[in-house]
Parts: C-alpha cells; structure tokens; sequence
C-alpha cells in the first residue's frame, strides 16, 4: 500500500513530533508531505526514512515561511497543490492546513486531528488581535470547514479534541489517545543535578494561548517556592520581564535534564487547555505530580487525588490557590503501569491499523 504522511510544518520540536516519528517507524517507506522544513529546529526530521516533499512556500523568504500571517492565506492552496494521486492511503496529521489536500476517490485519507484549527474556531483571539482580518477569516473558516469533509475518516487525540470535531467540523470522530514511548524515557539516565530549593515546574511552548503568563505572576509573590520555566516562544521576553526572582527560564534542554526536573519538583503546573497533554504523562511517568486546569486534553489523563488536582478557572488566583493548597506527599506515582497500557504504542498502532484495514 502506498502511503503518504501529511503533516502541516516541520519547524519545532514537541510531543506531535514524538507521534510522528511513531508513524515513521510503522510506514518507512511512506512519503512525507509539508508546507516548509525548518531543518535547525526540527532536527527530528533527519529520521524520516521516506521522501519529504516541501510545498512551493519552501522558496520563500524567512520572513514570509516562517509567518504563520505572512503565510496564512497562501496555506490552503500550499496543501491544495500536492499532488497525491499515486497513493493508496494518506494519513494527515494536522491542528489546521494538512487535512485539506485533495485525494483521488479511491484513496484512503485518514486525518489524525490534533485540534480543529484554534485560531479559526473558539481561540482566535489568543492568535489575531487585529480587526483587518475578520473578512478573511471568515473566509478562511469556510475553507477550514470543508477541508474537515474531506478525510474519509477522522481520529482525535483525546476526547476534548472528538468534542471540538463535532462542534466545530459537525463530524463524529473516533478517539485514539497518542502513544507515549516508555522505552525511549527508560533507555535515558537521569541528570543527578537538582535545584537545592523546592520548585514548581511548567513545560510548555511560550506562546499566549498556554497561559504561562499565569504561573509567572502567580509565582510574584510566591516566596516558600521557586518556579522553573522550560520552552521557548514568542512569549519569552514578556514573561521574563514580569517574572520575580525566584522564576528560572530553560530551553533547549536534554531529556536528562527534563527526567530530572519531573523527579524533583513538587509538581508540574499545566494553566493551560491542552488538546492532548503529553507532558502530564511525561511528569507522571516520572513521579511529578500535575496542577491543572480542569479543561482540555489534560484533564482525562489525570487522576484526581492520585496523580494531580485541577483549579477550575484560568486566573492568577486559582494558580495561586492551588499552589497554597498542594501537599506533594498526599500523591503517591510508584505505579507507572496505567500509563504504560492505557497509552502503549502498541495500542495506538492495533486500533489505527483497525481503522486504516477496515472496509
């Protein structure tokens, strides 16, 4: 069966990219299909064992590629213009553009949505701020609706994500949780080097969507604990310059380090609506217990009392609250067997294959 792997931009590094390289593994000889490659920021994509084809977007400048303004409306028709006519199966993978390339009746296209497209549907206000762009969003939102019709199936990563399919694209989806590689984390010695001083943790991309600007002013008059910030975003230099002392920024930091940071800290503070939330099962598997927010993605991979708690309203004082109110010792994650079965690779690619096989 000839496949193709589509995926909207290779530019970062994340837990969709660890999903990806699954599938990479599983279709070897698949052919890959992007908008543009960053190759110094998705230093991933060097594993890809297919051929990966770029969209005339990769002739462009910097300045114009890289834009997700600049860009926006020549993405449609960047996935419009692949011509995927030799493939059996397509799989897209996608939070917005690749869902809409155009496939030969015959043809199986399986769309893993990560999320209906955010910045068109619910969240637009975290992304475009400027009224020039209603006109062409509603445009944009028309384009978004019928590229949702044309897989012949769709999966979501979380049920959150198969409540958003259906509001948002009216189609009913199937939900298959991504799988988390236990393998990889157990085949990785831990950095030894601990903060002396007990700490919170956030990992998140600093984008203003996330929220982490919650946690950093939350942490302003915080003095018992330090916080540690590890990501990279456009958000950086604005949250560093609100950040109190006791807040430490990281990026670009090895997965030693990060198993490390988990061991240590009193929790993982998750203040935003995740589609899926791999780094809860992350600071899970690990021992780290999770503070979040009782929406999205994350919220069906915790166990209330057990591996985490929730605040139920995304404020400064609901961060600050369950700050105040957490006990670390009152959660006990010696038994990392839940999240091994319930998010196995193996059970991912059983009921993908399920899905792609069945007539």
């Amino acid at each position: 069966m000839k496949t193709a792997i589509i995926y909207d931009w290779m530019d970062k590094w994340g837990g969709v990219e660890r999903l990806l390289l699954t599938l990479n593994e599983e279709f070897p000889d698949a052919d890959w299909y992007t908008s543009y490659i960053d190759r110094e920021n998705a230093s991933w994509t060097k594993y890809l064992t297919g051929n990966v084809y770029t969209s005339f977007l990769q002739k462009f400048p910097d300045f114009i590629r890289k834009s997700r303004i600049f860009s926006l409306f020549l993405l449609p028709y960047a996935f419009e213009s692949f011509n995927l006519s030799k493939y059996d199966l397509v799989i897209s993978v996608t939070s917005s553009f690749a869902k809409g390339v155009i496939t030969r009746p015959k043809t199986k296209h399986v769309c893993i949505l990560l999320t209906p497209t955010r910045w068109l549907w619910g969240m637009t206000g975290h992304y475009i701020t400027s009224g020039w762009a209603t006109p062409f969003l509603s445009k944009l939102r028309t384009w978004d609706f019928i590229a949702a019709q044309r897989p012949d199936v769709i999966v979501s990563i979380s049920k959150h994500v198969a409540r958003r399919c259906l509001t948002y694209y009216k189609r009913v989806s199937e939900v298959i949780y991504p799988p988390f590689d236990a393998e990889h984390w157990d085949s990785i010695r831990p950095d030894e080097d601990a903060p002396e001083k007990p700490y919170f943790l956030t990992v998140s991309r600093l984008e203003s969507y996330k929220k982490v600007n919650l946690v950093v002013q939350a942490f302003q008059t915080i003095s018992k604990y330090d916080l540690i910030v590890v990501g990279k975003g456009s958000q950086k230099e604005a949250l560093q310059k609100i950040a109190a002392a006791n807040t430490t920024f990281l990026q670009d930091i090895s997965d030693a380090k990060l198993i490390s940071l988990y061991q240590h800290a009193q929790a993982l503070i998750m203040p935003q609506e995740e589609d899926f939330g791999y780094v809860s099962l992350e600071a899970q598997y690990f021992g780290c217990p999770v503070i979040s927010y009782r929406t999205g993605g994350a919220a069906e991979m915790i166990d209330e009392g057990k591996t985490g708690c929730f605040f139920d309203t995304q404020e400064i004082s609901s961060v600050r609250e369950a700050v105040a109110d957490f006990k670390r010792d009152t959660y006990n994650l010696d038994d990392t067997k839940g999240i091994v079965s319930k998010f196995a690779r193996d059970t991912f690619i059983h009921k993908l294959f399920s899905i792609i096989y069945q007539s």
